[in-house]
C-alpha cells in the first residue's frame, strides 16, 4: 500500500488536516491525532481502541505491530509495503472514529471565572 492511499483516505474524512508532528507527519480530527507517518514513510501509526487494535494484530500478523510509548501499547504500527490496502483504509477509519469521539464537534465552552485557564 502506498502513502498516498493513506493520505487521501484521511483526508477524505470530515474535519481531518494534515499537520507535522515532531519529525512526524499526523492527520488530526479537531486536533487529535489518529495517523501519524514516521520519517520512513513505510510505516503509519493508527490510534485505535483497545478491541479494535487487538482484533488487527491477530487477523493481520503480517503487517501489524504493538506500538509502544513508554512501556505502554498506544496504537498500532502498520507496515505499508506488506498491507492489504482494504484492511488499512477499514482501520484509518476506527482510528477517526476512535479519536473523534473523543473530542466532539462544537464549540468548546469557555471557562468560568472559577474555572483556571490552561
Amino acid at each position: 500500500m502506498m502513502l498516498q492511499a493513506v493520505r487521501d483516505a484521511a483526508l477524505a474524512l470530515p474535519e481531518t488536516t494534515e499537520e507535522p508532528h515532531h519529525h512526524f507527519g499526523s492527520f488530526r480530527v479537531r486536533g487529535t491525532i489518529f495517523v501519524t507517518v514516521p520519517p520512513d514513510q513505510e510505516h503509519v501509526n493508527l490510534f485505535l481502541s483497545d478491541d479494535h487494535r487487538e482484533q488487527a494484530l491477530a487477523l493481520y500478523p503480517s503487517f501489524t505491530e504493538k506500538l509502544m510509548w513508554g512501556g505502554k501499547v498506544v496504537g498500532l504500527k502498520v507496515a505499508l509495503p506488506d498491507a492489504e490496502p482494504s484492511a488499512v483504509l477499514a482501520m484509518i477509519s476506527q482510528s477517526y472514529q476512535h479519536r473523534a469521539a473523543k473530542r466532539p464537534a462544537g464549540p468548546r465552552r469557555p471557562a468560568s471565572a472559577s474555572e483556571p485557564t490552561p
